[in-house]
């Protein structure tokens, strides 16, 4: 029977961008990824590309992440309030954030005082002296951002070609959340904070009632987060992929509609190579 070269070729390609991909993840003594929730040892991994993605709340497909008083974001940021989980500067998982930190990045930047000489009187000018104090209504101190506003969750994950099982696994690593630009005065996504996956399905999601996946059909069955990702419940779009650049895929391909096509043929190609390695 002739042997085909393409298939071997792809796995010539594949070995070397594995070996440049394994040097990025932190592993214990053992070989294990220590941010791993199902850890795959690296000798057994003949593929893996790091992969980011953007689950959008505003979407039909990922409203059941963000159930009323029971968004995922609200879920995480309780936590951290709580004391339960810890945040950290970025999706490396390699430097903690402080609380202070995140409760000021959390919390809405104020507006620039008045500079109107009329400001303190207003134009209803100042109480006669005789006139009935009135005791003023308490102002509001939650100046955060609310749970339903951060719809933005960035994804990051791997894609795992095990070579002991002859299957494809995607391991989420961590969890960004972001400020739409729609809602930050620098007029920017920015990310609020990091949260590791393993953190948050041991610590948060597990065991907690109000960690749900809203089921609509039939509420009296909603899924935990822990299983809805195990499930892959959710929509997302391919933002970034590893390369050399560190580049997102809008800095590569370019923006707008381009983007969003370069997104959905990578993706393709991921299906295409996973069947090739599946053969292998």
């Amino acid at each position: 029977m002739e042997t085909s070269l393409k298939p071997l070729a792809g796995i010539i390609l594949i070995l070397c961008l594995s070996n440049l991909c394994f040097a990025q993840a932190e592993r214990d003594e053992f070989g294990y990824n220590i941010n791993a929730v199902r850890p795959i040892h690296e000798n057994s991994q003949l593929y893996r590309q790091t992969l980011w993605s953007r689950i959008d709340g505003r979407e039909k497909q990922n409203k059941p992440l963000y159930a009323k008083n029971q968004e995922i974001t609200k879920t995480i940021i309780e936590a951290v309030k709580a004391g339960i989980l810890r945040p950290f500067m970025n999706d490396s998982l390699s430097t903690r954030m402080s609380y202070e930190d995140f409760i000021s990045k959390l919390t809405i930047a104020e507006a620039e005082p008045s500079e109107d000489p009329d400001f303190e009187t207003g134009i209803w000018g100042t109480w006669e002296e005789d006139s009935t104090e009135v005791e003023p209504a308490p102002a509001s101190v939650n100046n955060e951002y609310f749970a339903k506003q951060l719809y933005y969750l960035e994804l990051r994950e791997d894609l795992i070609f095990d070579k002991q099982r002859s299957r494809t696994y995607r391991d989420i690593q961590a969890i960004t959340i972001m400020i739409p630009a729609e809602i930050n005065p620098k007029g920017i996504d920015e990310p609020l904070a990091t949260f590791s996956y393993k953190e948050l399905i041991n610590n948060v999601f597990q065991q907690n009632d109000q960690a749900i996946w809203y089921n609509d059909s039939n509420p009296h069955q909603n899924v935990n987060l822990a299983d809805a990702f195990e499930m892959r419940l959710f929509s997302s779009r391919l933002v970034k992929f590893s390369n050399a650049q560190d580049g997102y895929i809008e800095d590569i391909y370019g923006s707008d509609k381009s983007a969003v096509v370069a997104s959905m043929q990578l993706v393709h190609n991921m299906v295409g190579l996973d069947t090739e390695m599946w053969e292998y």
